[in-house]
């Protein structure tokens, strides 16, 4: 191995990994490496790296923010969070459904089956894999600045995928109502005993609470959707909007070449200039005015190559002007 050392030539052939070691000398060992010749042992070899280097994060750091430099109109409205119990749990069970190798081999052999004719989000939804974590009932009433004890009437929560994030914003309502595309989220969602709306009746009904979390950059039309939730607003009522920052826009079904048909313009350098935009540019034009906001991580289940995920997302508050 070059200047590194020697290979050990006493390896066994079945051996799933290359022991090497010695010098540049031949005589003095200077690290002990290992290659996995396989591509599957190289696969758990390169998981077990990833999910070490998880294992070190200081998980609080997800929800930190510079407001130093924001106007103090945002930075006032910052609601600083942290990692609770059903964060905690959501990330253990991502890490032991990921150390599942069976189902892990499973999910790769299934998905590249059921992707020649089957979206993602219903690959996903079949497979009972890729759920999500946005904020738990605790951060949400935090959030929200609600009372535990008092029940709001009714929740939309807009493509709510498998219903995973939903159950936790569920907990503070009398009346759950979802959307979702895929005809096997939805089968999902009515087992959680959730009230699937077709996606062009949502907007008949006036809620409390509209949450489209992670969706506005995932749909053709995020100006189109942000009006119609401010007009199936309860006069008092909230918008719950998260996005991921930094902005990236992909339509995955019903859509050329995956592009939406309305842009949205949010700039900036950092996370915090981009919600700034997203405050001044967005929602500020189309009649919303932010109530409170917050830093949290976008968590996902993982996989053979680490046992979870996370963006940044960005949560806001709004309310009608």
């Amino acid at each position: 191995m070059n200047d590194i050392g020697q290979c050990d030539g006493n390896v066994a052939d079945n051996s799933p990994v290359e022991y090497c070691t010695g010098g540049t000398d031949g005589e003095t060992p200077v690290s002990s490496l290992f290659r996995p010749r396989g591509s599957l042992a190289r696969a758990l070899y390169e998981k077990q790296k990833a999910d070490e280097y998880l294992s070190t994060i200081d998980k609080k750091q997800w929800y930190q923010c510079n407001l130093a430099n924001m106007p103090s109109n945002i930075s006032s409205k910052f609601v600083q969070l942290e990692p609770d119990e059903d964060t905690n749990q959501f990330i253990s069970q991502s890490e032991e459904k990921s150390d599942s190798l069976f189902v892990q081999i499973w999910h790769t052999i299934a998905k590249a089956f059921l992707s020649l004719f089957m979206s993602q989000t219903s690959i996903n939804g079949w497979l009972r894999r890729g759920s999500m974590f946005v904020l738990s009932y605790n951060q949400f009433i935090k959030l929200m600045g609600k009372d535990k004890d008092m029940l709001e009437d009714s929740l939309l929560d807009l493509g709510a995928g498998d219903g995973a994030v939903t159950s936790h914003l569920a907990k503070a309502y009398k009346n759950v109502y979802v959307t979702e595309l895929s005809s096997t989220m939805q089968t999902l969602l009515q087992h959680r005993g959730f009230h699937v709306l077709p996606i062009s009746e949502w907007q008949t009904k006036k809620y409390h609470t509209v949450a489209c979390l992670n969706l506005l950059d995932r749909c053709e039309n995020p100006f189109g959707m942000l009006k119609e939730i401010r007009g199936t607003l309860e006069p008092n009522g909230r918008a719950v909007i998260a996005l991921v920052l930094p902005l990236s826009q992909y339509v995955e079904t019903g859509s050329k070449n995956h592009q939406p048909k309305e842009f949205l313009e949010i700039t900036g350098l950092t996370f915090e200039d981009q919600v700034e935009s997203a405050i001044h540019q967005l929602f500020e034009p189309l009649g919303f005015e932010m109530e409170s906001w917050t830093r949290v991580p976008y968590l996902c289940e993982g996989d053979l190559n680490q046992s979870f995920y996370w963006l940044d997302d960005a949560v806001f508050i709004l309310k009608l002007k």
